[in-house]
């Protein structure tokens, strides 16, 4: 089992992670994996990934993941669909969508069972 990553800080445009600057949106597996955001998949049904779809919620989703934060851009612009709130509704997975900022605050006091997405820019 990794250690969950810490988030140092970040950016417009960026996020820097156990001290690696990525300059894109991020997922944070429940293993401390850092993976790129699969924007495409809101992209696809939205015309922007400020919506995060059903179809990107299940590839967010893993099975354990008792809490999802979500990094909604440095001045809060991305939110859930309804199907997507829905979604993890009934995962039972408690979702807290806060500005990047402040996100990375929760992150970083949150629990082991946590997933992260992290939007980037605005």
């Amino acid at each position: 089992m990794m250690l969950k990553p810490q988030i140092d800080r970040t950016n417009f445009g960026s996020i820097t992670i156990d001290g690696d600057t990525l300059d894109h949106d991020v997922i944070i597996r429940l293993n401390g994996k850092v993976k790129k955001r699969k924007k495409k998949l809101s992209k696809a049904i939205y015309g922007t990934s400020h919506i995060i779809s059903l179809n990107e919620a299940k590839q967010v989703y893993e099975q354990g993941a008792k809490h999802l934060i979500i990094g909604s851009g440095q001045y809060g612009s991305v939110t859930l669909s309804d199907e997507a709130e829905t979604y993890f509704q009934r995962k039972k997975v408690q979702v807290t969508v806060l500005p990047t900022p402040d996100a990375i605050t929760a992150w970083n006091q949150s629990e082991n069972s946590s997933i992260g997405l992290f939007h980037v820019t605005c």
